[in-house]
């Protein structure tokens, strides 16, 4: 198992950390199926309160291929974050490459009724010992 890189971007004082990892107990390379978790870190480091309502993802593999998934909340909720308060949850990505980049963006909705969007930082999902492709 190779090392796993965090990334991190900071919107409007909210923090959102990724973790991806490559789950080579589900994945079967003979049949081009390749899957990735990711766990997500979102923090509240401003001074007001914000709901999570809806995400959009951009997914694109080895290939080229962009697939984009736009949706109400993350896992089922669309969380409330107070000032300091953060929200975890993990989900998962399957590819038919050995390889691909994700990016995307939480619309959230301050107290007031203005909607925000916050940055989603691209990641990498690379399977352990391929050979690397430049996403």
């Amino acid at each position: 198992m190779t090392d796993n890189h965090k990334y991190s971007a900071t919107t409007y004082d909210i923090i959102v950390n990724v973790l991806p990892r490559y789950l080579e107990e589900q994945s079967k390379p003979a049949e081009n199926h390749f899957v990735w978790s990711y766990d997500i870190e979102i923090i509240n480091t401003s001074d007001e309160t914000l709901q999570l309502k809806e995400r959009s993802w951009s997914i694109t593999d080895a290939n080229g291929l962009v697939e984009k998934v736009h949706g109400p909340g993350v896992v089922g909720e669309q969380p409330i974050l107070k000032a300091g308060d953060s929200f975890h949850y993990s989900s998962g990505c399957p590819l038919s490459t050995s390889s691909g980049i994700m990016v995307g963006t939480y619309q959230m909705v301050r107290e007031n009724g203005d909607k925000i969007d916050i940055d989603i930082p691209a990641f990498s999902l690379d399977m352990p010992r391929a050979r690397n492709t430049v996403n």
